[in-house]
């Protein structure tokens, strides 16, 4: 029976119920992709990431005012007790308003194992993977000493064997969506993806290998208009639904909890925390870890060329300032490449109506025979 990812994320937190009744092990949750899963899952930890929910928020405007809603909701819900099974909350140099939320949170729950892992900004600079380096040596005893479990090399090498497999496993996925006629939609996709964010990574893996061999065996879907999303990240799939009910695909992503998670993997070497340190710093980087070379634009409009997509969505999350400071250089390259796109500014809540209009809008731009400028960008190119 195929499993339903949805389902998964919707009942996460009795997963994790489940998870720590049946080994006893301790829960962190986190809220920055950038956070080094591998080390908490070596000293026998899961880590769990801290997903917005569609929920009415009565607390948070007394902790955080002006912030984007997901992160208000996700200290709502935590303050609130939703996530009572975690045992411990960290947070990884990024986000601002995250970081308020994790303060929020840590402040208001003294008990709660907390910690705040500094990951440079400047990703290439010379010194930046020493200083990773030591502050995730700083981070691995400290999760020694809460957990009273020795995180050896052997236990290192498993984890990033593990967490290795995933990335790939999500990769081969993601080259089923290249297709012209693809065997996944871009709702199921982000599915698959929030739930591989909150599930013990050694079980996903074991899910994953069984739906790609589903999935190879799928009958082609629709030939549809192929589009990418950027942007903020997503928290649901409301607006990849929105896209396909008017007849496109969302068939790549350039998100932080999007193909970012896991487009690159850990080298082994015998500085395993080194090999770690290099893994998180060359990954494809958010606007505030792109702050010196902007190398982000140049990533975006390859994918868009790999994934043969018609146009782009650049959505933004409301009071998001890390990529209200950084589409300026991702709308110059697309205007200079030829490459359509609609920006969009949204808040947790998509309104349907409004959303569903701009979109189709849009696609008509980049249906044959619609208008004049139907496939512009890919004859400019010729």
């Amino acid at each position: 029976m195929a499993i339903n990812f949805k389902k998964m994320v919707v009942g996460r937190h009795a997963y994790a119920k489940a998870w720590k009744e049946r080994g006893g092990g301790k829960i962190l949750g986190y809220f920055e992709t950038y956070f080094p899963e591998e080390i908490a899952y070596a000293a026998g930890v899961l880590p769990v990431r801290i997903l917005a929910e569609h929920e009415p928020d009565l607390i948070s405007d007394k902790w955080i005012y002006g912030a984007c809603y997901p992160v208000k909701d996700m200290a709502n819900q935590l303050l609130l007790g939703r996530m009572d099974y975690i045992n411990g909350l960290v947070n990884t140099e990024g986000c601002q308003w995250m970081f308020n939320a994790y303060e929020v949170v840590t402040n208001n729950r003294p008990g709660l194992f907390n910690h705040y892992l500094f990951l440079p900004d400047y990703t290439n600079s010379a010194t930046s993977k020493d200083v990773l380096r030591s502050e995730l040596d700083v981070f691995k005893t400290k999760m020694e000493d809460w957990t009273g479990n020795s995180i050896t090399d052997e236990a290192l090498d498993n984890a990033i064997e593990i967490y290795n497999k995933n990335r790939v496993l999500l990769r081969r996925i993601c080259e089923l969506r290249r297709a012209q006629k693809p065997v996944i939609t871009g709702s199921e996709y982000m599915h698959v993806l929030l739930a591989d964010q909150i599930a013990d990574k050694a079980e996903m893996n074991v899910i994953l290998e069984n739906y790609i061999t589903e999935l190879e065996n799928r009958e082609p879907g629709r030939d549809t208009l192929r589009l990418m999303l950027i942007g903020s990240e997503t928290w649901d799939s409301g607006l990849e639904e929105l896209i396909e009910s008017s007849g496109g695909n969302v068939v790549i992503d350039e998100l932080d909890n999007g193909t970012s998670y896991f487009w690159n993997n850990i080298y082994p070497q015998k500085d395993r925390l080194m090999a770690i340190s290099l893994r998180y710093l060359d990954r494809p980087h958010n606007p505030v870890k792109d702050s010196n070379w902007r190398r982000r634009p140049e990533h975006i409009f390859r994918l868009a060329e790999d994934y043969h997509v018609d146009g782009a969505i650049i959505q933004k999350q409301i009071y998001c300032h890390l990529h209200g400071t950084d589409n300026y250089a991702v709308w110059r390259l697309f205007r200079e490449r030829n490459m359509p796109f609609h920006y969009l500014e949204r808040d947790m809540f998509v309104p349907k109506e409004e959303t569903a209009l701009r979109i189709e809008a849009f696609m008509n731009m980049l249906r044959e025979g619609a208008t004049r400028l139907a496939g512009w960008h890919k004859k400019a190119l010729i």
